[in-house]
């Protein structure tokens, strides 16, 4: 934590006289103090519904301010539960600081502990001059870079109102010292029922980079709420028996009324 406060300090150095050139993003989607809890469970008919783990995405109360800008402090854990911490235990931890109006991050916090895998990474952001900085490299990078947390929140500030069934949206982020540019692509309409109740939805497949988890580009089918909350409620992906699930089971905060909600 030392080395994110000092990070931090940095940051403000190098940003405090240069944020003119930074995009304004109109956001309607999300306001401080927003918190997000999820189940991730298997399903399958063998099994039926057997909880892994829970997720959690909150953005703080609190306004630090990087450089004279304001930002939202969102913090994302994950972590397995009850039988599973016992032959593979998950507590993963991630930050970001994304700046208020050009909803890009200033600075990336990643602690992932999951069996033997582990990762204590920091990186900052210089938005103005293209620059990643992390413990082990210093790298180039495209304009409005971001993390893989802010890009789920850039993601949900996209109007998508007038899109046609097939669109894809670009979002290029940076993680592990490499640049991803990966695609949203837009799948229509749907109503989903969750176990808090049913809900009008829009239906997207994120692109994921291919390899030994994921053979296929896009694996994940995603609902979000079709009101100006565009909250993630269901995230799905099949495996060779049954489906892995990640779904919505608590959500206070919100920016606004959740009028996608039908019961």
């Amino acid at each position: 934590m030392k080395r994110s406060i000092l990070l931090l300090v940095l940051i403000m150095i190098g940003i405090s006289s240069s944020y003119a050139q930074l995009r304004t993003i109109k956001n309607e989607a999300f306001i401080r103090g927003e918190y997000l809890r999820y189940k991730v469970y298997y399903d399958a008919v063998l099994t039926g519904k057997v909880v892994a783990g829970e997720a959690e995405l909150e953005v703080k109360k609190e306004n630090k301010q990087i450089g004279g800008r304001n930002t939202y402090h969102v913090v994302g854990l994950g972590m397995t539960k009850s039988i599973f911490n016992w032959f593979f235990k998950v507590v993963d931890r991630y930050e970001t600081y994304i700046d208020e109006e050009a909803i890009v991050p200033w600075l990336f916090i990643r602690r992932v502990n999951e069996g033997s895998y582990k990762v204590s990474q920091d990186v900052t952001f210089n938005q103005n001059k293209g620059i990643a900085t992390s413990n082990t490299a210093t790298k180039k990078v495209p304009n409005n870079i971001q993390d893989i947390i802010s890009a789920l929140y850039y993601a949900r500030t996209l109007d998508v109102s007038d899109a046609k069934i097939g669109a894809e949206y670009k979002v290029d982020f940076f993680l592990d010292d490499s640049v991803t540019t990966s695609k949203i692509k837009y799948l229509g309409k749907e109503t989903v029922t969750i176990g808090i109740g049913t809900f009008k939805c829009l239906k997207f497949k994120p692109m994921v980079a291919t390899g030994k988890v994921f053979k296929d580009e896009y694996p994940m089918t995603l609902y979000i709420t079709d009101d100006k909350n565009h909250i993630p409620i269901l995230a799905e992906a099949s495996i060779i028996v049954g489906k892995v699930k990640m779904e919505l089971i608590k959500c206070t905060g919100m920016a606004n009324p959740p009028t996608s909600k039908i019961k």
